[in-house]
């Protein structure tokens, strides 16, 4: 039996991904946790063929508008990759409180880890048309504005709304998909 009715099939298609830390902890407070998402995100650029096309990065989950041949594994990949650094980072800074309730958050079947950093699943959506990557990329974009943390998004740093006002981001972004 699947998890989800949510399931990447035609990877030509960008997806519209939501990502969640367990018990929505809040781990991207840290600058440091941010960069190591973004560095994984640099990792499957450069090897596994990830095109970004849009993303937002908020306390505890981000969302993606991404494309790559195998889609799913780089999901994976990434989810795997991070979670280690995310927990070694956590340990360094001795940050107990948030470890515990990562541990106090592991569902039972993860055995392999005293810790459980992402929830399990993406919730890919596929982007079927313009007029629906229009409406995500303004649903991400706006996503810090209307959680009342800036009033323009292009004043949240973790966050594409910089390169499509053809600002510097901080992760190239295919913003000519048309």
């Amino acid at each position: 039996m699947t998890r989800s009715r949510y399931r990447i099939f035609e990877t030509e298609y960008p997806y519209f991904l939501t990502n969640t830390i367990v018990g929505w902890l809040p781990v991207f407070t840290r600058t440091e946790a941010v960069e190591i998402l973004f560095e994984a995100w640099r990792f499957h650029q450069q090897n596994s063929e990830l095109q970004i096309f849009g993303y937002v990065v908020l306390e505890n989950h981000f969302h993606l508008i991404a494309r790559a041949p195998k889609l799913s594994g780089v999901l994976q990949s990434m989810k795997s990759f991070t979670a280690r650094q995310i927990i070694d980072l956590l340990k360094r800074r001795n940050a107990e409180v948030l470890l515990q309730q990562l541990h106090t958050h592991k569902l039972a079947h993860k055995t392999e880890s005293d810790f459980q950093v992402w929830q399990e699943g993406s919730h890919p959506q596929q982007i079927q048309n313009d007029e629906m990557m229009w409406q995500k990329l303004e649903y991400i974009h706006n996503n810090p504005v209307v959680r009342g943390y800036v009033d323009d998004p292009l004043h949240w740093r973790y966050s594409s709304a910089r390169n499509y006002a053809r600002r510097p981001g901080l992760i190239d972004v295919v913003t000519d998909w048309k």
